[in-house]
């Protein structure tokens, strides 16, 4: 009799917990059947979508280089967002003395960094309270990046007090070897060797930069006009910013050529037009014995690396060849399954259709030759002469960025990162 009963129980608790399946089933498969993307899994425990990290780093970017891009990298590194401030001209002239590049060309240049979501015009040089709460209420920014240098003020304060003390700051490793203030050097050096034994005027000042140019002069027995960098090229560098990637069997590479030294907003259009008229665009970055050779002794003012990853750097760009040749040949056009060959109309060598040999002469018998018309007229010698028409500015603005560099370096311990 207890068996029986025992057995009746087991009976009725398999029936019940058979139609209870059956049931949660039903209503599983019926809520699948209204709400699609309502998975079994999601139903047990669906997450709320996370928002991606938004960091923040300001700057002047006067004369964009590639130290300036290695810090948006490491940046963006730090979040899934980079937003970037650009300094206003008005508070770059008062903290460090007038920009070499103005606001519009700092912006082009900026924003044309593969690592930048988003830019910010005219920002402040020094993050205020007012603005670190637009940042964190209106750009919904995480962290506020800056490098391992000082930043400090006039008055003498930190710039990033604020931040620090929101605990809302993250640094990076400053990126060794170069700063605006290095390059503006350069060519200030160029014209402490012109005017050591003579006064010369503006025109002759800018001669000396000029194409032709063929004043002798030490130059460490590099052979070329490049003025003393401290830069150390790895290639570990090199892939961080390349690409990593080929062009497909079938895709239209454009190619372009140059020496894209001090690359500015110029460089940064005919690019954007050059990648517009295909799948992939391969630039060509010549020699510094090429540059030297066409454009004069001082030429170039950035070396052959520094200015290959200041043009991997820019989003348009697909690949580069460092150390490209002069003349573009068949074999060339052939190995790189080449489909067009570009030129801007405003170029330091816009004049080579006048020369014995012209470095495009095969691929215009080829019928791949275009001529695209540069949406700026800037060019590096635009750079330079701004720096010589104003020079003795710009000496005092080095001589005072220059003290602040030196004890830099002096208290300079190894911090880890890249």
């Amino acid at each position: 009799m207890g068996s029986d009963v025992g057995l009746e129980s087991s009976r009725r608790f398999l029936a019940t917990w058979l139609i209870g399946g059956l049931v949660a089933g039903l209503s599983v498969a019926a809520l699948a059947a209204a709400w699609p993307d309502l998975t079994p899994l999601n139903i047990v425990g669906r997450k709320k979508k996370k928002r991606p990290i938004r960091v923040y780093m300001d700057g002047c970017f006067d004369m964009m280089h590639y130290g300036h891009c290695n810090a948006l990298r490491q940046a963006r590194a730090l979040g899934d967002q980079l937003i970037v401030g650009v300094v206003s001209d008005a508070e770059i002239t008062v903290n460090k003395g007038p920009p070499v590049t103005p606001l519009h060309e700092r912006m082009l240049t900026v924003s044309a960094v593969k690592w930048v979501d988003e830019v910010i015009p005219d920002a402040p040089y020094a993050i205020t309270e007012e603005f670190m709460r637009k940042l964190f209420d209106e750009y919904n920014i995480d962290y506020i990046i800056h490098g391992d240098d000082p930043c400090i003020l006039p008055d003498g304060t930190d710039a990033y007090a604020l931040a620090k003390k929101a605990g809302r700051y993250k640094q990076i490793k400053r990126t060794e070897g170069v700063s605006s203030t290095d390059i503006v050097g350069r060519m200030l050096l160029c014209v402490r060797e012109r005017t050591s034994s003579e006064s010369p005027s503006h025109a002759s000042l800018q001669k000396q930069f000029s194409h032709g140019h063929k004043q002798k002069y030490d130059d460490g027995g590099s052979g070329s006009g490049t003025r003393v960098s401290h830069f150390l090229p790895t290639s570990r560098r090199i892939v961080q910013f390349s690409n990593g990637k080929a062009a497909g069997p079938n895709a239209r590479i454009v190619y372009i050529d140059g020496a894209f030294d001090l690359f500015h907003a110029g460089h940064v259009e005919i690019l954007r037009l050059a990648r517009g008229l295909g799948d992939f665009l391969l630039v060509g970055i010549h020699t510094d014995q090429t540059v030297t050779a066409n454009r004069g002794v001082h030429r170039p003012i950035m070396n052959l690396h520094e200015r290959s990853l200041s043009v991997l750097a820019c989003r348009y760009v697909d690949e580069v060849i460092i150390g490209a040749p002069w003349e573009i040949l068949k074999d060339m056009i052939t190995t790189f399954n080449i489909s067009l060959v570009v030129h801007g109309t405003v170029a330091e060598d816009d004049d080579f259709e006048k020369d014995d040999r012209d470095p495009y002469e095969v691929p215009k018998s080829m019928e791949l030759f275009k001529v695209l018309e540069s949406p700026l007229d800037i060019t590096t010698s635009t750079i330079i002469k701004r720096i010589v028409s104003n020079h003795e500015a710009y000496q005092k603005r080095n001589e005072r960025k220059g003290e602040s560099e030196r004890r830099y370096y002096e208290g300079k311990s190894y911090i880890s990162g890249d």
